[in-house]
């Protein structure tokens, strides 16, 4: 059977994503809080074992509300650190409700060790940044490449 002309020229149309506005700060504080809610989550598990519920509150408060993780965020997170053997979890009963407490194993303690050093060498490129934009007054210069 022969396509048409027509048929054959047809081609399915590329479905274009919109190009971020990186002059917005509500963009860069969205990819900040992406990346750092897996390091949140270790660090308050470094802290005592917690449910769900108590991960997202106490993230919430360590960041003065600055990262507010949600369920969407934190159990496929948790999933993951489960099966990478970074935490373990055991259920409870508290009031009558199902509950799943994660603890911290030795292998997410050093996962957590090796994150804080990597998010310390970028503040300190952050802070030179800064301090860079501060000086010149214009926001460009070299700190960044």
């Amino acid at each position: 059977m022969r396509k048409s002309a027509a048929a054959a020229q047809a081609r399915p149309r590329a479905v274009t994503k919109p190009v971020p506005d990186y002059t917005s700060r509500a963009y860069w504080n969205g990819t900040i809080k992406m990346s750092l809610s897996k390091f949140f989550i270790l660090s308050v598990l470094h802290q005592r074992p917690m449910h769900g519920y108590d991960i997202a509150a106490m993230v919430e408060r360590t960041t003065n509300g600055c990262c507010s993780p949600t369920e969407g965020t934190i159990y496929p997170a948790l999933r993951e650190f489960e099966e990478g053997g970074y935490v373990t979890s055991d259920t409870e009963i508290v009031s009558g409700r199902e509950r799943r407490v994660y603890t911290l194993t030795e292998k997410g303690r050093d996962a957590f060790k090796v994150a804080v050093a990597a998010w310390m060498d970028v503040t300190r490129f952050l802070t030179e940044c800064g301090d860079m934009v501060a000086a010149t007054g214009r926001g460009k210069g070299d700190c960044c490449g």
